[in-house]
């Protein structure tokens, strides 16, 4: 039987990281550098602008998109080369007046995770591999084969093409190497600060390694996060029901941990976590509502969900949008003009089968 969920939630990429997981400081380099050049990382002296080396700068280029803090498109038509934007959400949070520019918060990184396994109409997933473990593998515990051939099912039920096995083998790589500290450190030592360090996601403690030496093994961790605020569940909550409505409306909670796509898959949380992030979100904003019947709880929003998303998120970081200088989404779009088309491109692209598949990333300048 066909499933072609992958299809639809994400884009076809993978092996586009360089073998680099995400770095500390890497997102605010490129952001600062595109907002002022949507063209830099193309330049001749790239690696002097970002300070790291070639493959490094592909990486930043890719993770800042598979992070939705950059669009990309042709700056004209007849262009060779396309340019990175910087998405409103970029300036939102990593702009220098902006949420939390140098990630100093665990839950700007929850933020950041949610943005790269999620996907909705005009955003959808540049990290099919991370989309796949995260949503649609059948299991907590995993080897690198286990999951590459999950991984290889349904990208083979849902493209057209499918990459050589070798390069979903370094997206599973690349996803422990983010999300699980090195297995023969310890807890405080200095290898398991250098891991903090190299890597910042791996302080959410979403992955750990639970084999040997001989049979590395990983498994994904669940229960209560406490470094997840409310706020920010319950904003991913609201993003994820804005996908299926924006109007006012409900969605249940066992859909909000359990489908694919979701918080509760995304975060590796149950429902009463859920309920008890939602509850305490809902208490200091009347337009939502936690109800109950027959059994089935339910997250109902008087409006529309994605708006509230960002009211709910815009408060745990001090209502970042109400200051002076600070840009609407139509003031971003009319400095940045190509983001709409990119967008638009986007949604009117065949999910079965995406324009990029045969598309190199990084092309040559013109």
């Amino acid at each position: 039987m066909s499933d072609s969920r992958l299809g639809e939630a994400a884009h076809f990429s993978f092996a586009r990281h360089e073998t680099f997981a995400p770095r500390f400081g890497w997102l605010h380099k490129a952001y600062t550098q595109v907002k002022d050049d949507p063209s830099a990382f193309l330049a001749d002296d790239a690696p002097v602008l970002f300070g790291v080396g070639k493959n490094m700068v592909n990486a930043m280029r890719y993770w800042s998109r598979a992070f939705k803090l950059t669009r990309e498109h042709y700056p004209t038509s007849g262009a060779r080369s396309k340019h990175s934007f910087p998405t409103w959400e970029a300036r939102w949070l990593l702009d220098d007046d902006g949420a939390d520019p140098y990630l100093e918060e665990n839950g700007s990184l929850w933020l950041l995770h949610w943005w790269l396994v999620s996907s909705r109409p005009g955003a959808k997933c540049w990290a099919p591999t991370w989309y796949t473990s995260f949503h649609l593998a059948p299991f907590s515990r995993f080897t690198v084969a286990d999951m590459t051939q999950v991984v290889t099912r349904h990208v083979n039920f849902s493209y057209k093409e499918g990459p050589v096995e070798a390069s979903i083998v370094r997206d599973i790589d690349c996803l422990t190497k983010m999300y699980a500290r090195s297995a023969p450190e310890k807890a405080g030592s200095p290898g398991s600060y250098e891991d903090l360090l190299a890597c910042p996601f791996r302080d959410l403690d979403l992955l750990t390694f639970v084999g040997t030496r001989g049979k590395p093994e990983w498994q994904f961790t669940s229960g209560h996060r406490t470094t997840l605020p409310a706020r920010v569940l319950a904003y991913a909550c609201l993003d994820y029901a804005a996908k299926f409505s924006r109007q006012a409306n409900s969605i249940s909670v066992a859909r909000l941990a359990n489908e694919p796509g979701s918080p509760g898959r995304a975060f590796r949380v149950g429902e009463n976590e859920i309920v008890m992030a939602l509850q305490k979100v809902a208490a200091d904003h009347p337009q939502l509502n936690l109800t109950e019947a027959v059994g089935q709880r339910s997250l109902a929003f008087a409006a529309d969900p994605f708006a509230l998303a960002w009211e709910v998120l815009d408060e745990q970081y001090d209502f970042v949008t109400r200051c002076p200088s600070f840009p609407t989404r139509e003031e971003w779009a009319a400095k940045f003009p190509r983001l709409a088309e990119a967008e638009q491109k986007e949604l009117t692209a065949n999910t079965a089968n995406i324009a990029d598949t045969a598309e190199p990333l990084f092309e040559e300048t013109a």
